[in-house]
């Protein structure tokens, strides 16, 4: 039964189309079709030149963003370099002072414990000087990348020079003590 339905639907179906709908012939052109295409490409156009200066105007304040993170990088090595060198001036000022002061320090090593300590500090304030250079001219025509990457290899140089002063400053206190506890051990009294 649906077949015999179906098929009288189809039948009369292709007896009552048009018999354009069944033809083909020349097309047919709108000119109102013309007129909102070229409307269309003109809003496109308009649209990609506004989109253009979006991504300068991005790229514009990405390189502002980059140049402000350099100069804040600059400033947190120039910071911990300043902090690095007040530690060793510290350490050079108090620990060495007390090394050099004790009376198990012989007069041939403070010469030497001075040399050693001094040469640590000259390098410290020559970095220092050469940071100033960096920073106070245009050094070599340096980007501010370039300067912030010179600025973090000082400032992990001057980490390793508080690390070895430090180490120096252990080393010469245990040689104190050991020295001080063998001149005990040596010169007490017996009660035998």
């Amino acid at each position: 039964m649906r077949k015999f339905i179906f098929t009288c639907f189809l039948a009369l179906g292709t007896f009552l189309l048009p018999t354009h709908a069944t033809c083909q012939g020349l097309p047919v052109y709108d000119n109102t079709n013309f007129i909102t295409l070229g409307k269309q490409i003109l809003e496109a156009a308009k649209q990609t030149q506004n989109l253009i200066k979006t991504v300068e105007f991005m790229r514009e304040q990405k390189e502002r963003i980059e140049k402000v993170s350099n100069v804040v990088k600059q400033l947190k090595a120039v910071r911990e370099l300043a902090r690095n060198n007040q530690r060793l001036f510290d350490v050079v000022r108090g620990d060495v002072r007390h090394i050099l002061n004790s009376p198990y320090i012989t007069p041939d090593e403070v010469t030497r414990v001075s040399q050693s300590f001094e040469n640590i500090i000259e390098n410290s304030l020559d970095d220092l000087d050469f940071v100033q250079q960096i920073l106070s001219s245009d050094y070599l025509k340096m980007s501010d990348a370039e300067r912030a990457k010179v600025l973090k290899e000082r400032e992990q140089k001057s980490k390793e020079m508080v690390a070895e002063i430090e180490q120096k400053t252990r080393r010469y206190s245990d040689i104190i003590s050991f020295r001080e506890l063998q001149d005990r051990i040596n010169n007490r009294e017996t009660d035998y």
